[in-house]
């Protein structure tokens, strides 16, 4: 199966970046030529996998589809130090996701994927 990593940067709302990011995993990821995907959250992306998140009626909800995401098999992994800088915790982010380092997890994701993408 072939391999994708995701980077995302930009914060959760305020652009559509991070949006187009998860829709294309789960494009990705369904359909018979599934890929297998991995997203690794940088700076203030982080935010994405924050718990209890609360947009707008009839606005995207990044929270849920991420949550979709991690329940399909997408792993998920958010900066050790992006999530402390931004006073978070585990405990504060979705089930599922978890926090990890870029020198050991996003740096084998890169170098094991067949693609890499940023956002």
């Amino acid at each position: 199966m072939e391999t994708l990593t995701i980077i995302l940067t930009t914060p959760p709302y305020g652009d559509e970046k991070v949006w187009n990011a998860l829709r294309l995993s789960q494009a990705l990821q369904a359909g018979t030529e599934k890929m297998k995907v991995s997203i690794f959250l940088l700076g203030d992306s982080v935010l994405t996998a924050k718990k209890g998140q609360k947009p707008p009626e009839g606005f995207y909800n990044l929270e849920k589809m991420l949550k979709e995401l991690v329940a399909q098999g997408t792993k998920v992994v958010a900066c050790r130090t992006c999530v402390s800088t931004r006073g978070l915790t585990q405990e504060e982010l979705i089930d599922g996701v978890r926090v990890g380092t870029t020198v050991g997890d996003l740096a084998e994701w890169v170098r094991t994927s067949q693609k890499v993408l940023s956002f």
